[in-house]
This record gives C-alpha cells, structure tokens and sequence, in this order.
C-alpha cells in the first residue's frame, strides 16, 4: 500500500471517528477515548482535517458494510467440554453473586466465564445485568448488544437493553428494544408494561399536555417532569391524604415539626427541625402510605418517573437459560 493510499484510509478512519462524537448511543467517557485516537492519527499521519483531497467517495462504514455483508462473525475456536464446564461454573457463581447483591463480583465471575466460553450468549447478557445494577448502563446496552450479535432471537438481551435505554431517559431506543423483545417473547408481561412505560414516558417528555398548563415549564424541570395536577385530581391519593392527616399520631408529628421538632417513636423530638425535620417526617409519611396502600404507591413511584420494573435477571428463579 503506497503512503497516498494509507493516508487516505486514515482519513476515512478519522472522518469515521469525527462522526461517532456526534452520537447519542455512546457515553462520554467513549467520546473522549474517540477524540484522543483521532487526534493521536491526525498527528502521526501529519494530517488535518483540511486535508480534504484525501476524502473517497464513499463513507468508510459504507465500504466496510458492503464487503462483509455476507460474512458471518468469525468464532474463535470451541471451547473445550473442561473450558465449558469451568464457564457454567461461573456464572453459577455470578448468580449467586447477584443475589446478594455483590455485583461487582457478579461482573468479575462473569467476564472469566467469557474469556473460557465467549461464543455463551448468556454470559454477555448476565453481566449487562450487573452493570445496570451498577447504574453503568452503556456497557449494559454494549453487552446486550453482543449477546445479539451471537443470538438475534435472544429477547431477554432486547428487554435488558430496553431497561438500559429507559434509565439513561432514551426512551425511542427503549421502545424498539422492547418492541423487538415482544415479537420473540409475544406472551412476556415484562416486556409489555416496559414497552407501555416507555411510550407514556416518550410522550410526556415529547408533549407535557395542558395538564402541566398551571405550573411553568421550569417548574415542572425541576420536579422531574411530574404531573402535579394528575397527582391532586387523584382520587385515591387525596382520600389517603384526608385518611392520613386525620391520623392523631400523624397530626403530631406535623404538629412538633412545625414547631421545631420530630417525635420519633416516643423520642424527643430532633432539635431545631430544619431539613433532618422534614426528611424524618417525609419518612414517616412514606411508610405509612406503603403500608396502607402499596398498589398507589406504586402509582406514584410511576408517575413521577421511577425505574421500570425490572425484566427477571440471573438471580430469577424462574429463569431457565441462566
């Protein structure tokens, strides 16, 4: 290959990478590792991006598509039985992990499970679950997506990368994910009321509706994007409030907030109030509205924009591929 010839490559690679930054499908930290490698080429190619003389006719992500439509992703070679019985191990251990919450463990067990077996779909999509644990959501739509690549039947790898959209608010992709779960998975309930989640969260942020009409736009920002008219024309919310405040114990603990303190159980009550006051009493309302109606606190937890409801992970007894 003559210099002319390498050098145009690097352009194309660099126009490539110029591009990605503008996507919404990476995280920053991604952007920035692009950044630096497209500089680092410019620099030891000599090249800038003025340099347009050396731009093809065709995007270099066209040319690479078309010369490898129709080849199949290169496999390592099999894993051995031993190789895959110390896999299955793993991930046993993986799951286990994630019962009681060791998630990082969990991702460690997992990724030597990949490094011994890496053609398991459901090692990639056992560790997404951990990294959204981990509130890591791009390297849980990455590992989804890998499971994918292996396997495009694969519908719990759409619904967990559905849920990794969702709570990274993307909510569009959230909803062809879950859309394409539901084609292979027709009867999965979890996939449904996320797909039903994500579509009313896509058209509350799209069109706030003349419901939110009495409160201002930055008003409604800084709560979250929650309906408070929805909330004070609930019916059952007020009744539970009418309920609640007709509480003595209820009106009490009002009562000693309001004048510079919080009962706690017979406790004297917390000095001064202020913020420590508010949060104790806001605790103390909360539980007794989980306990006398968990079904609309539930409602609520929705309404003002709460996680979905998880798809059943590696730690699901009810799982049968994990």
């Amino acid at each position: 290959m003559s210099d002319k010839d390498k050098r145009r490559l690097v352009f194309s690679i660099v126009q490539f990478l110029n591009s990605e930054l503008g996507s919404d499908h990476i995280s920053e930290d991604a952007k920035e590792g692009l950044e630096v490698a497209s500089q680092c080429l410019q620099t030891a190619y000599c090249m800038a991006p003025e340099d347009t003389h050396l731009e093809v006719s065709k995007p270099l992500f066209d040319i690479f598509a078309d010369a490898t439509k129709n080849e199949p992703l290169k496999k390592k070679s099999p894993p051995t039985e031993s190789e895959k019985e110390e896999a299955e191990k793993l991930k046993i251990e993986g799951n286990d992990l994630m019962r009681t919450e060791q998630y990082e463990g969990a991702i460690e067990k997992y990724s030597r499970a990949i490094e011994l077996d890496s053609s398991n779909q459901v090692f990639y999509c056992n560790r997404a679950a951990a990294h959204s644990k981990l509130n890591n959501h791009y390297a849980a739509i990455e590992d989804c997506q890998r499971a994918i690549d292996m396997d495009p039947k694969y519908g719990k790898a759409y619904g967990r990368m559905g849920l990794a959209y969702s709570s990274i608010e993307k909510h569009k992709e959230a909803i062809e994910c879950f859309k394409k779960a539901i084609e292979i998975e027709p009867d999965n309930e979890s996939y449904q009321s996320n797909l039903k989640l994500a579509e009313e969260k896509l058209l509350t942020a799209g069109s706030p509706g003349t419901a939110n009409a009495a409160f201002p736009p930055g008003m409604m920002g800084g709560l979250g994007g929650m309906d408070i008219n929805n909330l004070l024309s609930n019916p059952s919310l007020m009744n539970m409030a009418t309920s609640m405040m007709s509480d003595p114990s209820v009106q009490q603990m009002m009562g000693q907030f309001m004048s510079g303190g919080v009962a706690q159980g017979g406790a004297p009550p917390a000095a001064g109030g202020g913020m420590e006051g508010l949060l104790q009493a806001g605790q103390r309302l909360a539980e007794q509205m989980q306990q006398s109606n968990p079904d609309l606190v539930e409602q609520l937890r929705q309404q003002m924009g709460g996680p979905p409801p998880d798809v059943p992970g590696p730690d699901d007894k009810k799982e049968e591929d994990n």
